[in-house]
């Protein structure tokens, strides 16, 4: 996926909800506007995030499978 990312969150093997617990305080990091780029193994981060993200209103500009991992960009919205 082609985004500027602003900072990047390496969640490899941690399990739920670490990820999530990890991914927000990322995102609270971060001016509006910029993306986060965060890297997981577990399959269940998948629903995990895109929960998430609906839920706090952020914008996941999508993911990708890359071998084990998943990776999300995720733009922080407010």
């Amino acid at each position: 996926m082609d985004v500027q990312v602003d900072s990047t969150l390496d969640c490899s093997g941690m399990a739920c909800p670490m990820p999530i617990l990890k991914t927000k305080k990322a995102v609270d990091a971060l001016q509006v506007g910029q993306v986060l780029k965060m890297i997981a193994t577990d399959p269940g981060s998948v629903s995990d995030v895109e929960s998430w993200a609906a839920k706090t209103g952020h914008t996941l500009l999508g993911h990708e499978k890359d071998g084990a991992k998943f990776v999300f960009f995720i733009k922080r919205a407010k």
